[in-house]
Order: structure tokens, then C-alpha cells, then sequence
């Protein structure tokens, strides 16, 4: 039996059932945006964007997910940009410099950054934790490195599909 991208689809809507992120949001909704924006790329892209939190948000192993039928390359995938697998976790820098070693993984976390920087969502954090410095210049400053690591257009067609308010900025990036 082959893993597929509807299963990868339904895996992430289980596994993240019930989970909420920082805004009290379902976190699903931030798996399967992820999983949607890379239609445009092949299967273990698309499978590792659906599952790209499993490994930080549930018990199921990278084992589990070889068993299920998971490629070696999604997993790869999967590992590489979930932050406890780094050399380094605690840092920010350190974590978008590993992603961005891997074209791949950095489709997935461009996706991820895209929809955690909508600007509702940006809001709602400013809003929640007037206190704390804006999560907007952590999110461009990784922005920056990722959009290098990968041909702008795959970053155009992610942006395009998820955050376009995102694309001017790309558009700067590639000028500099």
C-alpha cells in the first residue's frame, strides 16, 4: 500500500485534532494550509508539508511513519524542519541556516513562515503580547534566508497561494 497525499492529508487532521496554536486556533488549519500551498510541487513535498509539525506536536515517531509507507524523503523532510532534531534548537538563526541546506525542506518552511505571517495572524499576536517583541521581524528575518535557498518562482507560486502580501517582499529580496 502506497502512502499518499490524501492520506498525509488525513494523517494531519487526525493527529492534530483538538490541538490549538498560540492564538487558541485549531492547529490544523495551519497543517493542512501548509500541505495545500505545495500542490504545485511532487508527493513528498506535498506529504512532508501536511506532516511537517507531526514530529514537534505528537508522539508518532519517525519509525511510525516509515511503517505507515512514508518515503525516506518526506521523512527527511519532516525532520529537517521540525526544531528539536537541530544540532541547535535554542536557535533561530541556526535552525533557517540547516532548513535552507535542503531545497526541499525549504519549500516546506517557506509554506509554514507564509501562513503563520498572514496578517491576521500578525494581529492577533501583536494584539495577545503587546509586550513582547513583534514575531514579524522573526518570521522576515527567516524569510530572507529561505527565499535564497530556493528558485524565486517555487517561492512565487507558495506565496502566491497562501500569503501574497508576502510577494513584494520577495520581490525586494530578489532585487537586493
Amino acid at each position: 500500500m502506497t502512502f499518499t497525499v490524501e492520506t498525509a492529508k488525513v494523517l494531519a487532521e487526525v493527529a492534530h485534532y483538538r490541538q490549538k496554536d498560540k492564538l487558541k486556533r485549531p492547529h490544523r488549519d495551519h497543517v493542512l494550509a501548509v500541505g495545500e500551498a505545495l500542490v504545485d510541487f511532487d508527493d513528498d513535498i506535498q506529504i512532508a508539508g501536511y506532516l511537517h509539525d507531526i514530529a514537534k506536536d505528537t508522539p508518532i515517531t519517525k519509525q511510525a511513519l516509515v511503517d505507515m509507507g512514508v518515503s525516506e524523503r518526506a521523512v527527511a523532510i519532516i525532520e529537517r524542519v521540525t526544531r528539536r532534531f537541530n544540532d541547535n534548537p535554542d536557535s533561530d538563526e541556526e535552525v533557517i541556516l540547516h532548513i535552507a541546506e535542503d531545497h526541499d525542506a525549504s519549500l516546506v518552511k517557506i509554506a509554514c513562515n507564509a501562513h503563520t505571517s498572514l496578517p491576521e495572524r500578525m494581529q492577533a499576536f501583536a494584539e495577545k503580547w503587546p509586550d513582547r517583541p513583534p514575531a514579524t521581524t522573526r518570521y522576515a528575518e527567516a524569510r530572507k534566508v529561505l527565499y535564497k535557498a530556493v528558485p524565486r518562482g517555487e517561492s512565487h507560486l507558495i506565496l502566491d497561494r497562501l500569503n501574497p502580501d508576502l510577494l513584494s517582499e520577495l520581490d525586494r529580496l530578489a532585487e537586493d
